[in-house]
């Protein structure tokens, strides 16, 4: 017996646990987990997997659902849930897009608040144009060089874009 745990998410490439179990699993072997849609990011993915696990001799037991891939049935239902999964996934994607368009319809801003009030902006460009150093702003306006930067080439695209 020898437990394999990952906390990575199914939607990156990275799963370098799941990649080291089914390298480690061999004929006559039982691969067992506990949800069959933590395992693969698509259907594709999913009989992928079990294509290799098939290659091995390896069964696939999934708790929660109850699957274990060695009966017909239990292949029936694996073939049946990794279907719906991929379905329910991309119903919720296409919810998501929805819910945003509907928000920025509404006015709703995303994205991380301005570090500085366009007030704040005129104000650094101002003291940026009297020699006030970067360092000095930065210490005043608790930002970074970045956002200092950012500020002041913001108001010259908004100050371009008024002309």
């Amino acid at each position: 017996d020898r437990v394999f745990q990952e906390k990575q998410s199914a939607r990156t490439d990275e799963r370098e646990q799941l990649q080291l179990c089914l390298d480690y699993v061999r004929d006559g072997d039982s691969l067992v987990i506990t949800k069959l849609d933590r395992l693969a990011r698509s259907t594709r993915d999913l009989l992928n997997i079990m294509r290799r696990l098939e290659d091995k001799h390896v069964k696939l037991v999934v708790l929660d659902q109850q699957i274990d891939t060695s009966t017909p049935t239990g292949m029936l239902l694996f073939t049946m849930l990794g279907a719906i999964a991929t379905f329910e996934n991309d119903l919720r994607k296409d919810r998501q897009v929805q819910g945003i368009e509907l928000a920025k319809r509404k006015g709703i801003k995303f994205g991380r608040k301005h570090s500085l009030t366009e007030e704040q902006v005129q104000e650094v460009k101002a003291k940026r144009d009297q020699g006030i150093k970067i360092l000095d702003l930065m210490t005043e306006y608790k930002i970074s060089k970045a956002s200092i930067y950012r500020a002041l080439s913001n108001e010259c695209a908004t100050r371009s874009k008024l002309t």
